[in-house]
């Protein structure tokens, strides 16, 4: 045990290093650490010479982390009093649905296909977030009936596909239908847990048995990676929360922005160039 520590200290400290980051960021933008952990294990992976299932398996196990980092970080919000769990729960099924949907499309998808994916979707809603004005709005409030149902699932399929929680489109879709982004950071959070438990699980049936994967993979869930991960993203996330609710509004969304904008980018890049 302690031959593996010392022989691979940089990857643990990467990985430990992109728990904590992601865990802070879920707590602060309520996107559950995804949009941190994806690329790290996704270069990760790379280098260690695992690049045909590199994508999925930075994607799936980023999925699994996020399910206990929403729950600390939408706990945490909690407690402040800014979670709507009518709109968690009302658009719940739906999104769920869409994440199953995604986890299982994602087989069929090259990973190059899920990395320009990834960067191009944080792209566009970097630039809506960073550009757009508080006093943008679409709609007084979120649709309901059949607007609910296809918006949910498209959260959710969009997310499983990108390994994040759910919250980088949530935050974007409650802001311009005249949520706060104080209350869109707080509620997406809870969209997490929703994403994450039925995507992991169908990331580990489908990727059963697939060859080329990292050693302590259970389907294209990669074990190690996520222990490590969660137990800083858990203890990071409630961090993050707390800086939310002291920062205003105008500046917690181009710092949101602007997350995405680099993230895409260098996501773009690895995947128009592989």
């Amino acid at each position: 045990m302690m031959e593996f520590i010392f022989a691979n200290w940089p990857l643990l400290v990467g990985l430990a290093a992109a728990g904590l980051t992601a865990g802070v960021a879920a707590g602060l933008f309520g996107i559950g650490g995804g949009v941190v952990i994806v690329p790290v294990l996704y270069f990760m992976f790379n280098a260690l010479g695992f690049e045909e299932t590199a994508m999925h398996v930075a994607v799936a196990t980023s999925l699994a982390t996020i399910i206990v980092t929403s729950a600390r970080s939408v706990m945490a919000h909690h407690k402040r009093g800014a979670v709507d769990w009518g709109v968690v729960r009302g658009w719940m099924p739906w999104i769920m649905l869409g994440a199953i949907s995604g986890m299982v499309l994602a087989r069929y998808i090259p990973g190059q296909g899920l990395t320009v994916l990834f960067g191009g979707m944080a792209f566009i809603l970097s630039a809506q977030l960073y550009f757009g004005r508080p006093t943008w709005k679409l709609a007084d409030d979120l649709p309901r009936g059949a607007g609910r149902v296809g918006l949910g699932g498209f959260i959710g399929v969009l997310s499983a596909l990108m390994g994040i929680g759910g919250g980088t489109f949530g935050v974007s879709l409650m802001t311009v239908c005249g949520r706060t982004i104080h209350q869109a950071v707080a509620t997406a959070a809870g969209f997490g847990i929703t994403i994450g438990a039925p995507a992991a699980i169908s990331a580990i049936f489908t990727g059963w048995g697939r060859e080329g994967l990292p050693p302590g993979s259970l389907g294209f869930v990669n074990v190690p990676a996520f222990a490590l991960i969660s137990v800083f993203t858990v203890t990071m996330a409630p961090v993050g929360a707390a800086l939310a609710h002291k920062l205003n509004a105008a500046l917690l969304r181009k710092l949101f922005g602007i997350v995405l904008a680099v993230v895409g980018a260098r996501m773009l890049y690895g995947g128009l160039t592989a």
